[in-house]
């Protein structure tokens, strides 16, 4: 278990380290040699190397983790302060960013790995692959919680029988991996630019190295605690679908109420269509992952509404995916590190979270944290584990109807803590991606005037239209042809034995 004072005590010494370099920011190390990156479809100039840091810095004889940086070097003739990428997960690589071109004009790009997925240590946990899956098509079920927590139990010391260090997989040494590649890169103070999970390594960089920051861009603004996703807020953001459901045309004319209808075919899902098993509870896995975006949700509203007048096909397929995608959904060791160290309550009772007057409940949140309290390490400190006030110029960027980061975290528990803090709500807009693809030259002029003023320029946004009317790619369509497919090729292959049968027979007459 984590010796929380001597990790408090060694947090402090390294805090006393000077932040500011007065090295000019185009000076490297030995470790930095030039490559290229695309983006794109442009070869650009970078700088790719290491950066050499303690797995454990509470522990003086920690062994040293070699982390992957890539430096995409700015394409104009001057550059301002940098800016240090932080990706979402926890459990994703934090070095397959593509930036926008418009971003690499004035700054560097800098990508540091993360510890636990980049690099040499990888907290890959098979255990975890097998236990999502479930006990005979459950995955709510005690067998199945018990499968998670064992599964837990067993990657966790697994991980340390190969000597890994877990409590070295925290937050905070992520953000002070940040900062020794900023100083080895020679910069002074750096611009974050944050997605989901990254936005909780930005806001506990701005607790412990805020002279290191000029401005802090956060897109999807995760807050302390919400790790666990609520059912309250799930079933809130249903409420708001279905409001739009009420003034949409297509999706009126197919429901007089949306949530409802949800509730009402969960309550009574069918368990198979075609001879293809139904599972309930992967359906609603993965109903939640796809209602990250509208554009994806508007495909569950569809297979919903088929499973009301009796066609299941479309959550045929639905549950069939949850099996080919969430198994390898994310580096599931990395997940428990970071998630359960920063947001576990051992005093709360997570089976709550199956909330039985739920429309859906929170169906990822309940596998995810059947276990948490098997994991192999304990919390980072306290201080870390709530908001804190910071005068960084900070800029959040949320979708208003995003179920991954639910708006009402940034606004009501983090903006009212930032001096100088702003917030651009997007209308009709869900998580990251529709922040970045949706409507991308509104947000390239965002974040560019954000970086090299400070001020909040969100004039070429428009109210993000949702269409309900899914086409003919709908999920009832897909399954039904794919079953027509496979009927199809076997036919074909009955066929084409039946005339080899044929030809040999008259070849032996």
């Amino acid at each position: 278990m984590l010796k929380k004072g001597l990790f408090v005590v060694t947090l402090i010494a390294l805090l006393s380290i000077p932040f500011l370099l007065t090295r000019d920011a185009k000076s490297y190390t030995e470790e930095m040699t030039p490559c290229t990156v695309k983006v794109a479809g442009e070869k650009l100039d970078a700088r790719c190397g290491s950066i050499l840091v303690p797995e454990n810095r509470a522990d003086a004889n920690s062994r040293t983790l070699t982390l992957p940086v890539t430096q995409i070097l700015a394409t104009g003739d001057v550059a301002a302060d940098p800016i240090f990428y932080l990706a979402g997960g926890p459990g994703m690589s934090n070095l397959g960013f593509k930036p926008p071109l418009a971003l690499l004009e004035n700054h560097d790009l800098v990508m540091v790995g993360y510890r636990g997925v980049d690099g040499p240590v990888s907290l890959h946990c098979p255990e975890m692959e097998t236990a999502v899956k479930g006990v005979d098509n459950q995955l709510f079920s005690a067998a199945a919680e018990t499968g998670i927590r064992e599964a837990v139990s067993a990657c966790g010391q697994r991980l340390q029988s190969e000597g890994v260090d877990l409590d070295g997989y925290t937050i905070p040494e992520v953000v002070l991996d940040m900062e020794a590649a900023r100083q080895q890169l020679g910069y002074g103070r750096i611009h974050l630019l944050s997605e989901s999970y990254g936005t909780r390594v930005a806001q506990i960089y701005a607790q412990i190295a805020p002279e290191s920051l000029n401005r802090v861009v956060m897109i999807g603004v995760n807050t302390p605690g919400n790790f666990v996703w609520e059912p309250e807020l799930i079933d809130s953001q249903l409420a708001q679908y279905g409001e739009l459901c009420a003034a949409d045309t297509y999706c009126q004319a197919q429901t007089e109420d949306l949530v409802q209808l949800i509730r009402s075919v969960n309550q009574n899902m069918p368990t198979q269509w075609l001879g293809l098993t139904i599972s309930p509870d992967k359906v609603k896995a993965i109903s939640f992952v796809l209602l990250f975006h509208p554009s994806t949700a508007t495909y569950i509203f569809d297979a919903y509404m088929a499973a009301s007048q009796g066609d299941g096909s479309g959550l045929a397929l639905m549950s069939l995916a949850y099996d080919m995608v969430m198994p390898k959904f994310t580096v599931w060791g990395e997940f428990l590190a970071k998630g359960f160290s920063a947001d576990f309550d051992p005093h709360r009772d997570y089976s709550e979270l199956a909330n039985p007057d739920s429309v859906m409940g929170s169906p990822l949140a309940q596998i995810l944290w059947a276990g948490a309290d098997a994991w192999s390490m304990s919390s980072i400190p306290e201080e870390y584990r709530q908001v804190h006030p910071s005068s960084v110029e900070t800029l959040l960027i949320s979708g208003d109807i995003d179920f991954s980061t639910p708006i009402e975290n940034a606004t009501q528990n983090l903006l009212p803590s930032l001096a100088n803090g702003q917030q651009v709500i997007l209308k009709n807009m869900g998580h990251i991606n529709d922040v970045w693809h949706a409507q991308p030259a509104a947000t390239e002029r965002l974040l560019t005037h954000y970086y090299t003023t400070g001020e909040v320029d969100d004039s070429l946004y428009v109210v993000q239209e949702i269409n309900f009317a899914t086409g003919l790619m709908n999920l009832p369509n897909v399954a039904k042809g794919l079953v027509g497919f496979v009927i199809l090729l076997t036919l074909i292959l009955v066929g084409s034995v039946i005339l080899i049968v044929k030809r040999i027979r008259r070849r032996g007459a």
